[in-house]
């Protein structure tokens, strides 16, 4: 982008558009430029793997302006092949911020926008925020002299918008490391009271989570977002050897809240639905491309998690397109199947 373009409006105010996570250095960098007359507007960015709720709250605690997107299909073409790679898990953190800075600025454009920013603290987070991960931010969005952290701008180069006027530096703040003090005493002179811990609430972070995603991408080879769902409910069986050409997974809640949300997520004319016909236990759902010698292993494996006895026959209930079986099968023992275990 061409930098010349920063100028004022004719508009007595300035606007600017931040990225909110919910979290209190997200309000407080919105907050410092309210301060300065600055007219503060947030957007929100939802995939299966993070939502807008703590936004939303902290738009409601705020009375600040909240945008919402879903931008699931852009963020599983980055998440396959992340240019600056993955985290930890399957975090794919400098590029997750860099295609959220390409889509707000759209947004910005759009909608008359003067600048960008955000809540990022350098040296908060030993490599998503560090100087060199914020630049490489800042030049793969292509939103490079848009993007403003109020809260570091004094450990940072002086931005266009800084230069041109349309924000006093001043005001600005240089705050470095992971301590949280001088935010917390921020909050108190804000009035800010209730706010989430920094962990974050983004499920590539996961280990779990992570080890079930890479299953899913690469061993099942799908990216349908209610299988991403899925992810997040009951224990995951995988029912074929690596080698196999079939991909097949079963699925078992742990409890009845998962039975419940596993059930939501049924697709009836590709998922197979499984149950004990007579002992309470857990729903399952066999995903994928499956045989009877699947259906049979996962009969057996469902019986294995009810009270039935280890070598006593069981019956399951099998349910697809609305249309019921039984099958029989004896009852082994639910450690015999760890290894299956995603």
């Amino acid at each position: 982008m061409n930098q010349d373009k920063i100028t004022r409006s004719t508009s007595p105010r300035i606007k600017a558009l931040g990225l909110c996570s919910g979290g209190l250095d997200s309000m407080l960098s919105a907050l410092v430029l309210k301060k300065q007359g600055i007219e503060v507007t947030w957007v929100s960015f939802e995939t299966p793997f993070f939502s807008s709720e703590s936004a939303r709250k902290a738009s409601a605690r705020t009375g600040i302006e909240l945008i919402t997107r879903d931008i699931t299909q852009d963020y599983m073409e980055m998440l396959l092949a992340p240019r600056a790679g993955y985290g930890k898990n399957m975090n794919p953190c400098m590029d997750c911020h860099a295609l959220m800075f390409a889509k707000a600025g759209d947004l910005m454009k759009e909608r008359g926008f003067h600048f960008l920013f955000s809540g990022e603290v350098v040296g908060q987070r030993p490599k998503s925020q560090t100087k060199n991960a914020l630049r490489y931010v800042e030049k793969n969005s292509g939103m490079d002299g848009y993007i403003l952290r109020p809260l570091s701008a004094l450990c940072l180069p002086e931005t266009p918008m800084e230069k041109q006027g349309l924000v006093n530096r001043e005001t600005l703040l240089g705050i470095n490391g992971r301590s949280r003090k001088i935010q917390m005493d921020m909050a108190r002179e804000f009035k800010i009271r209730d706010y989430p811990s920094p962990a974050g609430g983004c499920l590539l972070t996961d280990p779990g989570f992570s080890k079930r995603l890479r299953d899913l991408l690469f061993v099942q080879e799908t990216r349908e977002v209610r299988q991403i769902h899925l992810l997040k409910h009951g224990r995951h069986f995988r029912l074929n050897s690596p080698e196999s050409t079939d991909k097949c997974k079963l699925i078992m809640g742990r409890n009845k809240a998962d039975n419940k949300n596993i059930l939501s997520l049924v697709d009836p004319e590709k998922d197979l639905r499984l149950r004990h016909t007579s002992l309470p236990g857990p729903d399952a759902v066999l995903t994928g491309k499956f045989g009877r010698e699947q259906v049979q292993t996962a009969a057996a494996m469902l019986a294995s998690y009810t009270k039935a006895k280890p070598g006593t026959p069981s019956e399951v209930r099998i349910i697809q397109n609305e249309k019921e079986s039984l099958i029989q099968v004896t009852t082994p023992v639910s450690s015999e199947f760890q290894d299956l275990m995603i």
